[in-house]
């Protein structure tokens, strides 16, 4: 008795040969024993230089968090060994970070930028934080450092959402162009 199959197909038919029931993987072959050679590139796309160009990860959302959190920690132990825990020079060192999180997070995860970085903030003030009566003390500190650099701490996070809403909604505009396919000329 022939079975048939009860689920529609998942990615639709293969357009790549008529007939052809292996996958594009199958086809090239390993080490040209598969009958066909391997596809490659010319040698002049692998070799582009890299030196000019800036770094472009993209950091999920947990990866964003933990970047900008170590960052801003090592930025606070830095602050707090070289400028005697200055809080302007953290906050001015605050704003860059929080564009490279809003710049590198994938587009999948971009409201988690403006999220985590008030964190981070927080997180890059623990060494920072004057203290002198144990973990009461240490929190006191913490607590008035991020009432008295409340405008840093707002002007990154908005710097970061900015950048957030401008990645959004170029991604929403991109998508609607690409389902709406190609117009005809008027």
């Amino acid at each position: 008795m022939e079975q048939y199959r009860t689920r529609p197909a998942r990615y639709g038919p293969r357009r790549d040969r008529p007939g052809s029931s292996l996958p594009p993987q199958a086809k090239r072959g390993a080490g040209g024993a598969g009958g066909e050679a391997a596809v490659r590139r010319p040698a002049s796309a692998s070799a582009a230089p890299t030196a000019g160009r800036l770094p472009n990860p993209r950091l999920t959302g947990l990866g964003s968090g933990l970047f900008c959190g170590l960052v801003m920690f090592l930025l606070g132990v830095l602050c707090s060994v070289l400028f005697g825990a200055s809080l302007t020079a953290y906050g001015v060192l605050f704003v860059p970070v929080c564009v490279l999180t809003a710049v590198w997070v994938r587009r999948g995860d971009l409201m988690i930028a403006p999220v985590v970085v008030p964190i981070a903030f927080a997180v890059g003030l623990l060494p920072m934080a004057d203290g002198d009566g144990g973990t009461g003390g240490r929190l006191m500190g913490l607590v008035t450092a991020l009432a008295t650099q409340a405008g840093w701490l707002y002007g990154g996070t908005l710097v970061a959402g900015l950048i957030v809403i401008v990645r959004r909604i170029r991604l929403v505009h991109r998508r609607r162009t690409t389902a709406a396919g190609p117009r005809p000329p008027v």
